[in-house]
């Protein structure tokens, strides 16, 4: 699409781009096209200065503490980092629309996590119900955004993606602490995986589907919510059953339960509506619930096969911290 991109990224002692590598190249090369800049968004003054420099003509705002069981330990950096991050970031498009006069088109990640409690499926219209700090967080942050849009005009979409998974997906995610420890029972480098509820339902989608959902909101003539969700919902279980009988694995041989991994108040039953953003925007999931959960099985079972390779050869020590995960 011929797009230059910026991106934001904390700085820390280690490096922290490991997903994105593949698409960085060093700044000194004429055609790269991706530039990123170390920032976050407690720190407003940081982000006015990086939206002056850049002046973004579409901006996507992912960023947020989302680990929904973390959030219960650490909710003021959560609310923080969540709900006064987006002020942040809304404040500083706002001053930088007007000193400008020219449009600039946001974003805005919401969360299903908002409803929580409310019966699915959900929708734009269904009423809010979190249970969480993040969630309550991420509620703040959807009215932020809906205020800023109303009594600024500015071109703010609020989108609420259901679960989005890839092989890309954080390793604390359940989904992918699943596929991970497949390809490491299998690599004989874990034998055990630890797990909360089981029984939550959860309507997971393919990221690069859902991204594609983000992209076509910022195309649109006008702003608006989206819901953006399979339809579908399956168990902790299902998707329990569904990687490891792919891999050819009993699950029940290699899960075991921990309740530090419950979460106070739970989350029972996550269902989404699209019909919004199939009808206004032509928007589709591509990606089966059976093609997603292979997808990540195939490619942490490679990660997995590399890692021991490595064990195997004495350029890495044994993962024996992996075997209580």
């Amino acid at each position: 699409m011929g797009y230059e991109v910026h991106g934001i990224v904390r700085r820390a002692s280690t490096f922290n781009t490991d997903r994105i590598d593949h698409l960085y190249r060093d700044p000194h090369d004429p055609g790269a096209r991706l530039t990123l800049h170390h920032g976050d968004l407690t720190d407003g003054a940081v982000l006015r200065r990086i939206i002056r420099q850049v002046q973004p003509e579409e901006l996507y705002n992912l960023a947020a503490q989302s680990h929904v069981r973390v959030s219960f330990d650490e909710p003021e950096y959560a609310a923080d980092a969540v709900a006064m991050g987006t002020l942040r970031l809304l404040e500083a498009v706002r001053d930088e629309v007007q000193a400008l006069g020219r449009p600039m088109k946001l974003y805005q990640a919401g969360s299903p996590e908002m409803y929580s409690a409310t019966p699915a499926p959900q929708s734009e219209t269904t009423p809010f119900y979190p249970r969480s700090p993040y969630a309550v967080a991420k509620l703040a942050a959807h009215w932020f955004a809906v205020n800023f849009r109303e009594a600024y005009g500015l071109f703010v979409s609020y989108g609420i993606l259901f679960n989005h998974e890839s092989p890309r997906r954080g390793e604390t995610f359940v989904t992918r602490k699943i596929t991970r420890a497949i390809g490491r029972i299998k690599a004989g480098l874990q034998d055990k995986v630890y797990l909360g509820n089981l029984d939550a339902r959860r309507d997971w989608g393919f990221a690069g589907d859902y991204v594609h959902a983000m992209w076509l909101m910022l195309q649109a003539d006008k702003p608006s919510d989206y819901v953006v969700a399979t339809g579908e919902s399956h168990t902790v279980r299902e998707f329990l059953e569904e990687a490891f009988g792919y891999a050819g694995i009993d699950w029940e041989q290699h899960v075991r339960f921990d309740s530090r991994y419950l979460r106070p108040t739970e989350v029972d039953d996550l269902r989404g509506d699209a019909s919004k953003i199939r009808r206004e925007l032509g928007w589709e999931p591509r990606v089966s619930f059976s093609e997603l959960v292979r997808g990540m099985v195939d490619a942490d079972i490679s990660i997995a096969e590399g890692e021991r390779t490595l064990v195997a050869s004495g350029y890495a020590p044994a993962p024996q911290r992996l075997k209580s995960w």
